[in-house]
């Protein structure tokens, strides 16, 4: 079915939709676990990895299916971050500048370095490639 098809466009607004669900339902659960700021820290830091992992899988592997990709990136990865929250969060530490500069410095060498982690270990999938 091509991709602008009626059904296969409504199939993707229905696949974001229950992965942002369950996004949503695990970022509730990690802000129960754990304080606000490292809550917010931890589910930008693991989804920025897992992000790097699905979206350069498709580069190096290509085994994940397009549906797949929708439904883990687009759904629940981008339901389990948060960068309204950590916006938020840094600017409510205030008038605490150092805990400020932290925390976006934080939130931004994981997120990256999880993105290159995860690139890492797409390269690393048997069938991967090592460009």
């Amino acid at each position: 079915m091509p991709d602008g098809h009626p059904v296969a466009i409504a199939e993707s607004f229905v696949l974001v939709a229950l992965g942002g669900f369950v996004g949503a339902n695990a970022r509730y659960v990690v802000g129960l676990a754990l304080p606000a700021l490292p809550a917010t820290l931890a589910v930008n830091a693991a989804g920025s990895l897992a992000l790097g992992v699905v979206l350069y899988e498709r580069a190096y592997v290509g085994e994940l299916s397009e549906p797949t990709r929708i439904a883990l990136g687009t759904g629940f990865l981008s339901s389990l971050t948060t960068y309204s929250t950590f916006a938020v969060q840094t600017a409510g530490t205030f008038p605490e500048p150092t805990w400020a500069l932290a925390n976006v410095v934080a939130n931004y060498v994981l997120g990256l370095s999880g993105v290159l982690v995860g690139r890492d270990i797409a390269r690393r999938i048997p069938g991967g490639g090592t460009g």
